[in-house]
């Protein structure tokens, strides 16, 4: 395949990132695979970014991530000055065929300011689409710009300008779901997991007031705001509560974690992550928001961990009721399918996620996606209706 794709991932974190970061990881997933179909992949991050590309961009050397809990008028510039680097490279060439876009808003509304001299481009939608409405229900992408998103159901919430401009949807994927089925299973432990950053949407309270009701031993396991370990929020004191997730953990989710039925053990990844997820007896998802993508869905059913969820967002796509996890719109009956949920079977949550959630799969759909946008770009314009 003769195309050159610049991937966007801004200025927040590197790629692959240290630890913690949601959309850093998915392009770190996904341009192996791009390039394994001789996509060119130039590359538009910050300069401590690893992952082997043809080409590299960046505006600044380190991931400005820190800087995003300084005030507005402070940080305002940070994407602004990543993006100017963006459209200046995209100016001074000719042979980019297509920019895949990850950074949020500002990315969208930047390439379609650009007009039609700009290159096509795809703007994946990685968060709540309820978010940002002056931009999102009165966008023109000029023909020249589309999104997808990374559900059904996220698209579906979508306004009616940003449905307009999509061109379908791409499940996320994990490395970890290559060979899957083929990968020895750890023995299973009795701890059900809730892996992600701790805040209202992800339910971690829930879940905890669960655990100590229903009587099952729960980790959990991700940074609250800016800390990533417990000592690092002891540390911090009565300045910690200028967080908001922060003052979320302390005020709804301390009070249930005794370090014994339930546990927090901060951030944890690789080797530790894995370990940690692959001897759970569930992985719990207690949302109280519709979850747009799902990373650690897939990632613990590659894995072999069955899914209890609240059936919200992405996760009716994601989870086989009764296969691979056990899903329910009623919070408090969680706590028992957590129990009831030793009835599945690990092999099958292998199996499907080795077969759905690659990122050999996912390549092959965006791949698809940036030849229709191309398309798009291209065609001419309908006649408007008489």
């Amino acid at each position: 395949m003769s195309l050159t794709v610049l991937m966007n991932a801004g200025p927040w974190l590197s790629v692959p990132p240290p630890g913690y970061g949601g959309i850093e990881n998915v392009i770190a997933t996904l341009v192996p695979e791009l390039r394994r179909l001789g996509v060119r992949v130039v590359l538009a991050s910050v300069g401590t970014s690893t992952l082997p590309v043809e080409e590299r961009l960046s505006v600044f050397d380190d991931g400005q991530f820190a800087n995003l809990q300084r005030p507005y008028n402070q940080v305002c510039g940070v994407a602004q000055a990543h993006l100017n680097g963006v459209v200046r490279t995209l100016r001074e060439r000719s042979d980019i065929d297509l920019v895949h876009d990850h950074v949020e808003a500002v990315g969208l509304a930047t390439l379609a300011a650009m007009g039609p001299d700009g290159p096509p481009a795809l703007h994946t939608l990685h968060w709540d689409l309820a978010k940002h409405p002056a931009l999102y229900g009165h966008l023109d992408g000029g023909g020249r710009v589309r999104v997808n998103g990374v559900s059904a159901s996220q698209l579906a919430r979508a306004p009616r300008a940003l449905r307009e401009h999509s061109v379908g949807h791409v499940h996320l994927a994990t490395p970890l779901a290559v060979d899957a089925d083929r990968v020895p299973q750890p023995q299973k432990g009795d701890h059900a997991v809730i892996l992600g950053r701790i805040n209202p949407g992800k339910g971690q309270d829930v879940g905890a007031r669960l655990a100590q009701r229903v009587g099952f031993p729960l980790v959990l396991a991700g940074p609250v705001g800016p800390y990533h370990r417990p000592e690092d929020l002891a540390a911090a004191g009565d300045e910690a509560r200028q967080n908001p997730d922060a003052r979320f953990f302390l005020d709804e989710v301390a009070p249930h974690v005794d370090g014994d039925r339930v546990r927090w053990v901060g951030t944890v990844a690789g080797a530790e992550r894995d370990d940690l997820v692959a001897s759970a007896r569930v992985a719990l998802f207690p949302l109280r928001w519709e979850e747009p993508g799902g990373t650690a869905v897939v990632e613990a059913l590659a894995l072999g961990t069955p899914v209890v969820a609240t059936a919200r967002g992405c996760l009716p796509e994601l989870i086989e009721h009764g296969r691979t996890g056990l899903l329910t719109t009623d919070e408090e009956e969680l706590g028992e399918l957590v129990l009831a949920a030793s009835v599945l079977e690990p092999a099958e949550c292998r199996q499907v996620a080795a077969s759905r959630f690659t990122p050999a799969v996912m390549a092959r759909e965006y791949v698809q996606l940036y030849e229709r946008v191309r398309q798009l770009a291209t065609a001419p314009p309908v006649p408007a209706a008489a």
